[in-house]
């Protein structure tokens, strides 16, 4: 009845807990970006895995979408590769898609940022489609950011877990790549957003509440807007 969608891409990291995590579902869509790593060894492992290996790279939007299409089963949960299920969501998927009233549904995320789940500065719930009928809704092309695409969509009460960044240096790398690949150059907002980013994360959405790490994140955060709109766009 489920099937779960996971883009890889050397991520040997936590992919067996993520694994482990989503042994319920009738098949896992293992889809890789051409690994170098023990990514596809601890695939293997799994009876319930099925791995496509795609060297291209079109973005995420599009890339999920392939995923996706793999499925065998309408309905489809998808998932990143440093992401876990936890028991309580794993029984309400299982109810929901039993007799669902929706054609998708949000489902929330808890964040580790340097070693402590985030339970503010805009980083829980966190919500975003994740369950959903794939013959009714679906990715569209944005190559960063992306999402599912549905009118008819319901929320999820539980929520799942996301190894986001261990270290500082391991966030600004990956959200350098994400600023260079999603510029949108203008200079007006270079000045100014960084400094709105950073007000409504540590005080509207009491980052404060989280601690030094609160801080830390919210500045993090501000810096990734300068760099969107300073940066020249990719064509």
């Amino acid at each position: 009845m489920l099937s779960v969608v996971i883009l890889t891409k050397n991520s040997e990291k936590y992919l067996e807990e993520v694994l482990r995590s989503v042994t319920f579902a009738d098949e896992v869509i293992i889809y890789d970006n051409d690994s170098i790593d023990n990514t596809l060894e601890i695939a293997k492992k799994f009876k319930n895995t099925k791995i496509f290996i795609d060297k291209t790279w079109e973005g995420f939007g599009r890339q999920k979408q392939k995923a996706v299409n793999k499925a065998k089963n309408r309905w489809v949960f998808v998932l990143d590769s440093d992401e876990v299920i936890t028991e309580k969501l794993k029984e309400e998927i299982l109810q929901t898609i039993k007799t669902p009233k929706y054609e998708a549904y949000f489902v929330a995320r808890l964040n580790n940022f340097f070693g402590k789940w985030m339970r503010h500065t805009g980083l829980f719930p966190d919500y975003s489609i994740r369950l959903f009928d794939k013959t009714k809704a679906n990715f569209n092309e944005r190559k960063v950011h992306e999402s599912v695409e549905t009118k008819n969509v319901g929320y999820l009460k539980n929520y799942f877990l996301h190894y986001a960044y261990e270290s500082i240096e391991e966030f600004i790398e990956k959200q350098n790549k994400y600023s260079s690949t999603g510029a949108k150059p203008n200079k007006l907002k270079a000045i100014f957003s960084p400094y709105w980013t950073f007000f409504k994360l540590y005080f509207l959405k009491l980052g404060f509440l989280d601690g030094w790490n609160g801080f830390i994140v919210s500045k993090l955060y501000a810096e990734y807007t300068f760099w969107k709109y300073i940066k020249r766009e990719k064509k």
